[in-house]
């Protein structure tokens, strides 16, 4: 089935035929404790401390929260705040290595997924602190906890990758395909599910081949394709896209009885469980007409933002902006010391003339913005309640139902900065809204 608005962005991906390489051992690697939606953990490692590849750097805060492991074997140089790639510095943990990359001892298999317990699985993954790697970073045990009242009928696997340059997820499905079906076949065992579909985009035909081929035999799995169009990866949108159902208006897809995964986030959750391996590693593309060799690597977590670019051969003396992510949805880098995180699927790398630099006119009243955007909303509108500072009536035109892929923002002839007027609204409703809630228990209390 097809979703209404979404766009046709150039593609671009000019690493889909590059092989996945590994980027060699580095002289440093700064690991943020913060790397995921939800608590970060807590530091249970001291300044000067050996370690060991895999060894668990911090614990878990709470439920929406898991560890962080040494990336590989060596000394604790320092804990402190470092460049984020959030923008903001961030605790981080500086680590030097000793050169010998050495697996933690407590790195063990913990069995065949088809022999083990939901239970003991889903606390697999949580240990191995595996995290959504399509963007999103929610934390993976939690997405495989729905609560009892939400029954769960269907398994999604997210191989859309519908952000242009980007092919991690590609290369994966590629190289990796039987990883992949077994990582799909350990959630649906945690989930109690019989089915599973997996969304591809029809420019990704080989992905689904690779995929169908290294089917296990029992595992009910389906490969789609789909049509090629930005947001196809939207969770939401996928959802209908391959079953019909739509997830109600601020809610989530449990609430249509599904769970969707990225199938990068699959091959993990196998290599804790099968390996015992936790996430210290993930594919990344390289990419852009600002680095000298576009690739698709094999990276560290924590491998700083520098050494990933010189080993593509660096950048062009024009280059304009750095990006982690994709074009639509990504964050913008400042600063070349900003580590790789578990949710960092790309780095873009644009030229001056690849920039467009502009500033936004006054909305003109066409609707294009309304036609593209996927979710029904009414962009224009909601922009102007920014401008002009009403939060107070940003809820009624469901502001929080935006999923800030930025599509109203490319059709907008105006060129106006759409999605971060709805970034800037989120936060100031939400503001709005407690306040309002604090002056009201306030009166409750006088009167």
């Amino acid at each position: 089935m097809k979703f209404k608005g979404g766009i046709h962005p150039h593609y671009r991906k000019v690493t889909a035929d590059r092989p996945i390489r590994e980027l060699p051992l580095l002289p440093r690697y700064i690991v943020p404790i913060g790397q995921h939606i939800g608590a970060p953990g807590e530091v249970i490692v001291e300044r000067g401390q050996e370690v060991l590849r895999g060894q668990a750097l911090t614990k878990p805060a709470g439920f929406v929260s898991v560890p962080v492991h040494a990336p590989t074997s060596g000394k604790i140089k320092k804990i402190a705040d470092y460049a984020h790639p959030m923008g903001r510095p961030q605790l981080a943990i500086e680590l030097i290595p000793d050169g010998e990359d050495r697996w933690s001892d407590e790195i063990s298999p913990v069995g065949d997924w088809r022999e083990l317990s939901p239970n003991i699985l889903r606390d697999a993954i949580r240990d191995a602190g595996i995290v959504g790697m399509g963007g999103a970073t929610f934390p993976t045990h939690v997405k495989l906890s729905p609560p009892a009242d939400k029954p769960i009928d269907l398994l999604i696997l997210n191989g859309a990758e519908c952000e242009p340059y980007l092919t991690s997820d590609h290369r994966i499905m590629l190289e990796s395909a039987a990883d992949v079906n077994e990582g799909i076949g350990l959630m649906m065992r945690v989930l109690g599910v019989d089915k599973a579909v997996v969304g591809i985009e029809n420019n990704k035909v080989d992905a689904r081949e690779a995929l169908a081929v290294s089917r296990p035999p029992g595992l009910d799995i389906t490969y789609e394709l789909l049509e090629t169009k930005y947001p196809q990866g939207s969770e939401k949108h996928l959802i209908y896209a391959l079953s019909g159902r739509e997830v109600p208006a601020g809610g989530l897809p449990m609430d249509a009885g599904i769970v969707v995964q990225n199938v990068g986030t699959a091959a993990a959750c196998l290599e804790a469980v099968r390996d015992g391996h936790p996430m210290t590693e993930r594919v990344v593309t390289v990419t852009g007409g600002a680095v000298a060799h576009p690739d698709n690597l094999l990276v560290r977590v924590g491998t700083p933002l520098q050494d990933v670019i010189d080993f593509c051969g660096g950048l062009a003396v024009d280059t304009g902006k750095i990006i982690y992510g994709g074009p639509m949805m990504g964050m913008v880098q400042f600063d070349l010391d900003s580590p790789i995180l578990k949710g960092t699927s790309g780095v873009l790398c644009l030229k001056d003339e690849e920039v467009s630099q502009f500033e936004g006119g006054p909305c003109i009243r066409c609707g294009n913005c309304v036609d593209a955007c996927p979710m029904f909303l009414v962009p224009s509108q909601m922009g102007l309640l920014v401008e002009r500072s009403r939060w107070e009536d940003l809820g009624d035109h469901h502001l929080s139902d935006c999923i800030e892929c930025g599509s109203c923002a490319y059709v907008c002839p105006s060129r106006r900065p759409l999605v971060q007027y709805f970034k800037r609204g989120k936060l100031e409703w939400r503001a709005w809204q407690e306040k309002q809630q604090n002056e009201s228990e306030q009166n409750n209390e006088s009167a």
